[in-house]
């Protein structure tokens, strides 16, 4: 025997070996992880790049061109509808902020009453999708609305609160604040109190102090939710159609490819301006905030130092916030206004009222509250199951691209509802489901995709908090005891993440079962179609609005149940990690 043909070390010639040094086995989670990066591959990234690509090609011979850019801002509309985007999401930041700031700073510097009650009901607005509300504050800021009926009647003038873009802007700011009162309010209790001490022993008081010494500090917070505020209007597309307020980007790019067709490049373009602005954003707070140092000395900061209120001071506290919420709750108002009443129109409130708005919309409204409960239901169970996986490959094993995968699933907070509708019908129209006999972007199932693929950030980030709670010291116990990996995490990991894991379905659940952006690009008949969509055709005839505000009453309290049924379960878990830890 030759020494060419005699078998290497271990018993294994090198031609046997070879396939195994360039193609090593993978491990169940890399396996895992690799499926799910193929998924957001064709789901979020291939759609979304395709849009780009279709911007940045030429109709006619298909080479890669600036000209459609170029065409974008050499048509006056599109130019218009550019300024007018981010008019809109500035304007909507500062009134965001003066709505927020007020309430942050009361609850959490002085001792004031009602604190708690005051932040819950800050985060109500959160509940109601902005488009659900949009029709009802029309009824009470438009026109002909109560405030300005009021007005005309008793001082002989009116104000143009929902005229054009202040309607979206008004929309818009008290649908948001609330990012920005979450994260204001928790920085400002992370202040580390001998800051502020220490600059009062100096002699600066009142809004010397807040302008110099306690908004600075809180920066981080504020930034983080005018951010969110920003991006978020920037791509609304609902509030806008609602409003009929056209000349923006957003409903520019629904309106070109519903209209004009999915080949016209001008829709493309729109979108790749609205995900770079949505990257820009983020690139921009970070810059803001980098290089600056925040951080406190005490542990856990301290907060700011409480004082109690002087009579004057309690009295405009309390005038100041009553006014507050009740601008912030006044779409709700409005809504259940309108799904009870017979007719509102040139009145300050309905002529009379009624159910027959609820037995008109529940006979109407079945199959898009079931397709809504199939469609929510999938999007958050596929959420939460992604999720789990994902967090468990990023913080319990050491893959090779583990981060990337985090990033990949996050990406899509950057990808407006609309631009993934259209990349989806670009990429799928001319894919044909098998045994289906129809193209995957007119099968309802690419639905409940498009709401996957939107909410799994959210879900991400339960899970990973959830897991991040579950002591490694638990999985080595149970593998020790002779437990494979599977079973561990089958009978321990996973059952200590519940709470976390519901947590981030419900929250999946009730945010998905009122998106609009998307899903209205990718309903194909009326079978098909969803809540959300439901609401928007309810909404565009005035004999049809009374049923839309009672299947809008629907939407908020699916929202309000998830969202209390998330914050439930995540206390109760905290509850119970704790009494285990005592013990």
């Amino acid at each position: 025997m030759t020494s060419s043909s005699r078998p290497a070390a271990g018993g294994r010639s090198l031609a046997d070996r070879l396939p195994d040094a360039l193609f090593p086995k993978l491990s169940g989670p890399a396996i895992v992880g690799l499926f799910i990066a193929i998924f957001l591959g064709g789901f979020l990234i291939f759609p979304v790049l395709q849009v780009i690509y279709v911007a940045f090609q030429d109709p006619g011979s298909g080479a890669l061109t600036l000209r459609n850019f170029g065409d974008f801002f050499a048509t006056s509309l599109f130019r218009e509808s550019f300024v007018n985007s981010f008019y809109v999401s500035a304007m909507s930041v500062v009134f965001a902020t003066l709505i927020a700031l007020p309430l942050a700073y009361i609850t959490t510097r002085f001792n004031f009453g009602g604190a708690m009650v005051v932040q819950s009901l800050g985060f109500i607005p959160l509940i109601m999708p902005p488009f659900v509300g949009a029709v009802a504050m029309q009824l009470i800021f438009g026109r002909n609305g109560t405030v300005n009926l009021l007005l005309r009647e008793h001082f002989g003038f009116t104000i143009p609160f929902m005229d054009g873009l202040n309607g979206v802007i008004l929309v818009q700011s008290i649908h948001y604040f609330p990012f920005i009162l979450i994260n204001l309010s928790t920085s400002l209790r992370n202040i580390d109190r001998s800051m502020e001490e220490a600059a009062q022993n100096l002699g600066s008081h009142g809004m010397r102090l807040f302008r110099r010494i306690v908004f600075p500090l809180a920066m981080p917070g504020y930034i983080a939710g005018a951010v969110l505020v920003f991006i978020k209007v920037f791509d609304d597309l609902g509030t806008p159609l609602l409003l009929n307020v056209n000349n923006m980007l957003a409903p520019q790019a629904y309106l070109r490819i519903t209209s004009v067709g999915i080949s016209d490049p001008m829709g493309y373009v729109i979108s790749v301006i609205l995900v770079a602005f949505s990257v820009l954003s983020l690139w921009a707070s970070f810059l803001v905030m980098r290089g600056k140092d925040y951080s406190t000395v005490q542990k856990g900061g301290g907060g700011l130092a409480r004082r109690d209120l002087k009579t004057r001071e309690k009295v405009l506290a309390y005038g100041a916030v009553s006014l507050i919420l009740l601008l912030v709750l006044s779409p709700h108002i409005g809504l259940l206004l309108l799904s009870l009443g017979t007719v509102w129109s040139y009145a300050p409130l309905p002529d009379g009222y009624t159910f027959q708005n609820y037995i008109t919309m529940w006979e109407n409204s079945q199959q898009y509250i079931t397709n809504t409960l199939l469609y929510a239901g999938l999007a958050a169970l596929g959420d939460v199951i992604i999720g789990t996986a994902i967090a468990y490959i990023v913080l319990r094993t050491g893959i090779w691209g583990r981060k990337g995968l985090d990033y990949l699933a996050t990406a899509a907070l950057a990808v407006p509802g609309v631009v993934l509708g259209i990349g989806y019908l670009r990429s799928f129209q001319g894919v044909d489901v098998p045994f289906i006999g129809e193209p995957l972007a007119s099968w309802w199932v690419i639905i409940a995709i498009a709401l996957m693929i939107r909410r799994l950030p959210y879900a991400l980030r339960a899970c990973m908090a959830a897991l991040q709670q579950v002591s490694h010291a638990l999985e080595e116990a149970a593998e020790n005891l002779g437990a494979s990996k599977t079973r561990t995490i089958r009978r321990i990991v996973i059952p200590l993440m519940m709470g976390g894991i519901l947590a981030g379905f419900v929250t999946s659940f009730a945010t998905a079962a009122v998106e609009l952006s998307a899903t209205i690009m990718l309903v194909s008949s009326d079978a098909d179609s969803p809540l959300a969509y439901g609401i928007y055709l309810f909404m565009q005839t005035p004999s049809g609005r009374g049923a839309g505000a009672a299947l809008g009453i629907v939407a908020v309290v699916i929202v309000g149940l998830g969202t209390l049924l998330s914050q439930i379960i995540v206390e109760r878990d905290k509850k119970l990690k704790t009494q285990s830890g005592d013990h």
